[in-house]
């Protein structure tokens, strides 16, 4: 399979400052949050790559540079083998954005309340004067809606009916990669499902590619390719899913694992996890887990790890071995 996606060294730092007054009265300089830091992977097409994570870690800033809501601070976005943070040629960029789509946490937040359904599906194509005659009816029926529902509007229907109708919209320019930002996080489990496996349907029907926005490990395990693991923006290890879950390197993962709940071990008592993601305003020296993890040493508090592959695992861990 060939490389769709290829995110190197991706940085992005907000400025977070107070007003230029208050810090002179204060006698106080910027202050920078660093979101991203670095990060670098590759997305096969047809494939779904996870990212997964706490709230912080910054997962959806990621997915955001990705579909260009936000412009990276560093590295370099490749889709189809053209830069779409740097390319100066605006109708090339145009066109891979273009094939690129995203589904949103919130499904209601996402859809216009004042629109009508068939209205909000269409909206991608009727903006570049495609063709939108039976479309919304069409993908409605795709995702499992019946076409009349074309004329209701969004507040006439549950939560995952209306992720469906998001599912459709982005379906609607034929794009071939998704971003998907915890697309079920605000959803019943059983809804959950549903939609998780209409996805998996439609991936394998229309051949696309999805970046999947997760904290959920149960999600990615039946779902991703390939697994990526953020912590304080920072991706600290990269797996196949049977290699992540059966001998995870980081200890950070191992903390993840073992956090989340399981069927087969009803009963069990678990250790929470220990401490909060540092303040990313003023993070951590050396390794940025290293205040949380119980296996840290002098050398990772003093130097930040680089990234190594052992046995087809991309970690970045001091004491990986």
């Amino acid at each position: 399979m060939s490389s769709y996606v290829s995110i190197k060294g991706l940085t992005r730092v907000f400025d977070v400052s107070k007003p230029w007054l208050n810090r002179v009265l204060e006698r106080r300089g910027k202050a920078l949050l660093t979101a991203v830091s670095d990060v670098s992977f590759e997305i096969e097409e047809r494939t779904t790559y996870a990212l997964v994570g706490e709230s912080g870690s910054g997962k959806s800033t990621i997915g955001r540079m990705v579909v260009g809501l936000l412009r990276p601070t560093g590295g370099a976005i490749e889709v189809q083998g053209v830069n779409i943070a740097t390319e100066a040629d605006s109708g090339r960029v145009a066109d891979v954005r273009s094939n690129i789509q995203m589904i949103f946490q919130d499904p209601y937040a996402s859809l216009n309340p004042r629109w009508r359904v068939r209205d909000i599906i269409v909206e991608p194509v009727a903006f570049r004067g495609g063709d939108t005659e039976g479309l919304a009816e069409r993908l409605l029926q795709q995702v499992g809606l019946h076409p009349a529902d074309a004329g209701k509007f969004p507040h006439e229907f549950s939560g995952g009916q209306r992720q469906r109708i998001c599912i459709a919209r982005a379906l609607a320019s034929r794009p071939r990669l998704i971003v998907c930002d915890e697309p079920t996080s605000a959803l019943d489990v059983s809804v959950q499902a549903q939609v998780l496996n209409l996805m998996s349907d439609l991936k394998d029907e229309l051949g696309l590619t999805y970046l999947l926005i997760t904290h959920d490990l149960t999600v990615v395990r039946h779902m991703a390719d390939r697994i990526g693991v953020l912590y304080l923006g920072r991706l600290v290890e990269e797996a196949d899913p049977a290699a992540l879950f059966e001998a995870p390197k980081h200890p950070y993962t191992r903390m993840l694992l073992d956090a989340a709940p399981r069927m087969d071990a009803f009963g069990r008592e678990v250790d929470p996890p220990k401490g909060e993601i540092p303040d990313p305003i003023n993070p951590p020296s050396g390794c940025a887990f290293h205040p949380r993890c119980p296996l840290a040493t002098d050398i990772c508090r003093s130097e930040r790890p680089k990234t190594r592959r052992i046995d087809g695992t991309v970690v970045a861990c001091h004491l990986a071995e």
